[in-house]
């Protein structure tokens, strides 16, 4: 789901892919809080609100085979699942997890202006990283997605600082990060799982894909957080290529960034976006789309440099 990301990106499958070593100048983020522990999915309790917890993470696990092209509920997505951005069906720490939503809402969304339930969370994910159409929100189907992000959110207060709840916010380059480096990057760390196209890899029943598409008619839309280049590079940083962890990352921050440019400057589909964030004053530094509070260009708020909007704002 979106992020609200990034929405959309892990391998997150059974199979292993080669493995990849990272470069000795790799250093990890410095976290100066405890993150967050999942609870263990073991202790769902085994009754009828546990079958509908249990299926809640099923979907959001495998949602394209519920709802993809050929889904077995209905065809309303792109063929992604939710945890290709919410790692390990959201328990993952610093890999967009689950673990504060149930507790931060109903709450207001600067990007719409208007309070909204956690149904609407769940929506906006649909629209934009599964760039599709959302279920009925009062249906099984997203109050059983409910159920479990409830259930894994449990012991987290409301107003409560949770860390490793996203992922890690790079320090911007001093530079805009560049795509043709990032390319190179793409080709060397990405290319094996998710194909010189960026077309991920299909799997054999051709439902669901063992690894996920990042650009083209079947990925996330330019509506995703993980449109939204400091979302890409931190999930990118803390959680790729396979086997990578926040604390043992594979790719420098200048990797990151750059193959995050790469990523996001592929074809993909659209997302009219006329009626978020109205208040400009609230508009992140890089989302790609005008208009602004500043003077700085569309390309400048999508590759960078952030340092001297950061100033200015």
């Amino acid at each position: 789901m979106a992020i609200a990301a990034i929405a959309a990106i892990s391998c997150n499958t059974g199979e292993k892919p080669p493995a990849n070593k990272s470069s000795s100048n790799v250093k990890p983020g410095k976290f100066s809080a405890t993150p967050w522990v999942a609870p263990d999915s073991n202790a769902i309790p085994k009754n009828k609100t546990g079958d509908m917890i249990r299926y809640g993470k099923e979907l959001l696990a495998h949602t394209a085979k519920y709802f993809g092209p050929n889904g077995s509920i209905a065809h309303l997505s792109n063929g992604m699942n939710c945890q290709n951005c919410h790692l390990e069906g959201g328990s993952r720490i610093f890999a967009n997890n689950y673990s504060i939503v149930a507790a931060t809402y109903p709450k207001l969304s600067f990007r719409s202006g208007k309070m909204q339930p956690i149904s609407q969370r769940i929506t906006d994910c649909f629209n934009r990283s599964l760039a599709g159409k959302v279920p009925d929100t009062n249906g099984r189907e997203v109050q059983a997605m409910i159920a479990y992000m409830k259930w894994i959110g449990q012991g987290v207060k409301k107003g409560q600082k949770v860390a490793g709840t996203a992922s890690e916010k790079l320090p911007y380059l001093k530079s805009a990060a560049d795509p043709v480096k990032g390319q190179v990057v793409y080709l060397a760390k990405c290319k094996v799982c998710h194909g010189v196209n960026g077309e991920g890899l299909m799997a054999v029943d051709k439902k669901v894909y063992t690894y996920p598409p990042l650009w083209g008619p079947h990925s996330y839309n330019d509506g995703a957080g993980m449109y939204r280049i400091g979302n890409l590079a931190g999930f990118v940083k803390n959680n790729m290529p396979f086997g990578a962890t926040y604390k043992s990352p594979q790719l420098t921050n200048d990797e990151a960034w750059n193959v995050a440019a790469f990523i996001n400057s592929q074809p993909r589909p659209h997302f009219d976006q006329i009626k978020d964030w109205k208040d400009l004053k609230n508009k992140p530094i890089d989302l790609p789309f005008g208009p602004y509070a500043d003077g700085f260009s569309e390309k400048q708020h999508k590759y960078g440099p952030f340092g001297p909007m950061k100033k200015k704002a």
